[in-house]
């Protein structure tokens, strides 16, 4: 059992030592596209200006995806911060396996071929490459192996991006993709795109929200139920001029021919769902294969089909069942260690980032390492567009994590503000601002509440997103100043050590070189432990 080691060079805090993730909050040029900058947030400028602060990578390479120009997310960013360590993530192990051959001669595959002869090999999946939740080569890849393995009907169901591609970019998908798929028709290869409707609408919903999103998917995807269109280039364009909406936000969409839908789903066809990350694949995973207990909604009709995912989305749960890739196996977990050593631990958050705090975090795994030292705590989530309540449940957050810290049972305690991820998603500037007002008015109510009790903070962020509200210029990187960005960012998160009790026994070291994964030595050393061999370093260093 692996345990953590007394330090003999960081006395460690007197108090209860309190993560505060600010999701969404990167470090970005102070211009007119910053939400971070534009804002009131006294408490956070006090932060940055009097106490420590190192600037962490969050995205790429440092959080175990295939290049520097792939944005983080909280997925990966959760891990980094849970595990100490990068483990390649499903970008880069799906890559991976289509490049290697691995996927294509895995039981899975061949079984999700076999199922189909005589009916249909559905693809169901967020159509960009954001390389987030998916990316659509990947798809390309499994659609030309598939008319290679001799399936001879397939039909693609598309989930419009604009969150964390361009908002308004899905027709720059959707029209290559047609050309890519007409050269892979043929006599023996029947292939269409049957249904879709924008990732906000349709099928992708997580933590189990808004199970109404998922309702909506099943009857588009697999009942054909819906608006009809001739091709998913007129049902963008006419939903478009008629709502003006973003392509995350467009409704369901059913393409038909003669007034019937192409690509229902029906027993003995074969369906993947496409997507890598997890949090917003479990639903529509566990719909096609739960039994008749299913009670979320009505599903109607119920299609015996073989279906898998990507990756396996929860490791405890197996959901699903079948799936292509093996997800990373992320192993001594900081979570881990502290339970071993005996501290006890409180993991908070809405629950939008709920599972980010716990799932993620303790590296893919639903289940607790201890049910008796480790506690955690759901704020259920308001079902409203996140820009018409832009402070979410933060003061609520706040008031559950007053109470963990005063109540003297837990040394450790981390936390998730939804805010400035959530709301920066939307693309509205002014409703991003008022987000990071809130959260800097939640500041304002922790830090004397830690102080009260002797303990200390590490207040840092999981990706960039509220920073860059603005797509900017590729050639001057100013930003387009009324073009909204919806999506994640490549920029550094601050991590800001709050220590006023025991911050004269260490040293921060700011001429280093940081990601999410050094959070976790940096932890257990100012909660007074040697930090493990395999961890990435700390950022605090003993004083002479």
């Amino acid at each position: 059992m692996a345990q953590l080691k007394k330090s003999a060079n960081f006395k460690g805090v007197q108090g209860p030592l309190v993560t505060i993730v600010m999701d969404g909050v990167g470090i970005a040029p102070e211009n007119e596209g910053n939400a971070v900058y534009l804002a009131s947030t006294p408490t956070l400028d006090m932060l940055m200006k009097n106490y420590p602060m190192v600037a962490l990578k969050a995205h790429g390479t440092a959080v175990g995806l295939p290049s520097d120009d792939d944005m983080g997310n909280s997925e990966v960013g959760h891990n980094a911060l849970g595990a100490g360590q990068v483990f390649a993530q499903g970008a880069k192990l799906v890559s991976n396996s289509i490049e290697s051959g691995k996927m294509f001669n895995s039981e899975t595959w061949k079984k999700l071929v076999a199922s189909c002869k005589g009916g249909t090999l559905h693809f169901i999946g967020l159509f960009s490459d954001g390389n987030v939740h998916s990316h659509i080569d990947h798809l390309k890849a499994m659609l030309v192996r598939a008319k290679a393995d001799g399936v001879s009907r397939v039909r693609i169901h598309i989930l419009l991006d604009g969150r964390d591609v361009g908002e308004t970019s899905a027709l720059d998908y959707v029209l290559p993709f047609e050309e890519f798929i007409s050269e892979l028709r043929g006599d023996c290869f029947d292939i269409k795109i049957a249904s879709g409707g924008g990732r906000m609408q349709v099928t992708m919903d997580r933590y189990e929200a808004n199970w109404s999103m998922v309702e909506t998917g099943w009857y588009t995807h697999v009942l054909g139920e819906g608006r009809q269109f001739a091709s998913a280039e007129e049902a963008i364009k006419a939903y478009r001029a008629e709502t003006g909406v973003i392509d995350q936000d467009l409704p369901p969409f059913v393409i038909a021919e003669d007034g019937k839908p192409v690509g229902t789903v029906e027993d003995g066809d074969s369906v993947v769902f496409f997507n890598f990350r997890g949090d917003r694949a479990i639903e529509i995973s566990k719909t096609f294969e739960a039994g008749e207990d299913f009670d979320r909604f009505d599903r109607k009709r119920v299609p015996d089909v073989f279906y898998a995912g990507m990756l396996e989305y929860d490791g405890d749960l197996h959901i699903p069942s079948h799936f292509l890739v093996n997800p990373p196996e992320i192993s001594n977990t900081m979570s881990e260690y502290l339970v071993n050593t005996g501290i006890n631990q409180f993991a908070l958050s809405e629950t939008q980032k709920y599972g980010h705090v716990t799932y993620f975090w303790n590296g893919n795994r639903s289940g607790k390492f201890s049910e008796e030292l480790e506690t955690y705590m759901e704020v259920p989530s308001d079902v409203v567009p996140f820009e018409q309540r832009p402070w979410m449940k933060c003061a609520e957050i706040t008031d559950a994590l007053i109470e963990a810290i005063t109540s003297g049972k837990y040394k450790y305690i981390r936390c998730n503000f939804p805010n400035g991820d959530m709301v920066g998603h939307t693309g509205s500037l002014p409703a991003t601002k008022i987000s990071m007002e809130a959260l800097d008015l939640q500041l304002a109510r922790i830090l004397p509440v830690i102080d009260s009790v002797k303990g200390a903070a590490i207040i840092t962020a999981d990706h960039g997103n509220a920073d860059e509200m603005y797509e900017l210029d590729k050639k001057t990187k100013a930003p387009k100043v009324g073009k909204a960005k919806t999506s994640h960012t490549l920029n550094p998160v601050p991590m800001i050590i709050y220590d006023n009790f025991g911050a004269d026994g260490y040293e921060v070291v700011k001429d280093g070189e940081y990601g999410l994964s050094n959070v976790a030595a940096t932890t257990v050393n100012m909660l007074g432990y040697e930090a493990p061999d395999m961890w990435d370093k700390s950022v605090i260093a003993p004083k002479n």
